[in-house]
């Protein structure tokens, strides 16, 4: 447990590290004409994010729909800037990523493919075999079904939360036309502004998606939380 906990935290690190945190001060204080000029800042700035997303998909093989959507949104954000396109795009693409994730997972519902099963209801987090051996008649495994569906529709709309979320911070931050220093910094500021306005609201969103779903398998299974919870948590 202790080596997966240091993997997923180092992962983490490195997320915020190279499509936020370096983005940001690139894009803030080095696109000015006297460093590296709004055209080559941007770019040298999009790279990180985007060589990080390379490296998430090919080196470490997490193929997932985030992932691909994100460096499709890193893509997007570039040939916004570089071709001019009116500041108001930006925030439709701030918008469209998350939207775009929402609806497949909202589509995802009535489907045997969930992502709420890939990030809550795994082997990782819960202890499955054992919650699955006391689901022993049909009504019990129908119930455990829709408690899985509500959870992957609420998943959905922390999804469709961020969309807004998004759209109204890029709209009121980026004002200047792609190309220029104000341009770049507007960008920086945007990306900064997005942790405490967008990731932590989804996050929380995120431990009520979790309490949602351990309070209703605890309801369900007569189990306890330390029952529920994969035995490599109790490492």
């Amino acid at each position: 447990m202790s080596n997966n906990s240091n993997a997923r935290n180092n992962s983490q690190f490195l997320s915020l590290l190279f499509n936020i945190v370096i983005p940001a001060i690139i894009l803030t204080k080095f696109s000015s004409e006297r460093y590296l000029g709004p055209m080559y800042g941007l770019l040298v700035a999009l790279s990180f994010p985007l060589f990080y997303g390379l490296y998430e998909l090919i080196v470490q093989k997490r193929k997932d729909v985030i992932s691909v959507v994100g460096f499709v949104g890193v893509l997007l954000s570039g040939t916004i800037s570089l071709l001019k396109f009116p500041p108001q795009w930006i925030a439709v693409k701030e918008a469209s990523i998350p939207l775009l994730i929402g609806l497949i997972i909202l589509i995802s519902t009535r489907t045997s493919w969930q992502l709420i099963n890939k990030i809550f209801y795994n082997r990782e987090l819960l202890n499955i075999d054992k919650i699955e051996s006391v689901l022993s008649t049909g009504v019990l495994r129908s119930r455990m079904k829709a408690i899985l569906s509500r959870a992957n529709m609420l998943l959905a709309c922390s999804f469709f939360f961020s969309a807004v979320m998004n759209f109204m911070l890029a709209k009121k931050i980026v004002q200047s036309m792609p190309g220029t220093q104000q341009f770049n910094e507007e960008l920086g500021r945007m990306s900064v502004l997005s942790f405490p306005v967008i990731a932590v609201p989804s996050m929380i969103f995120m431990i009520f998606i979790l309490w949602y779903l351990f309070s209703s398998l605890k309801k369900l299974t007569h189990l306890t939380t330390s029952e529920i919870m994969s035995d490599k948590l109790h490492k």
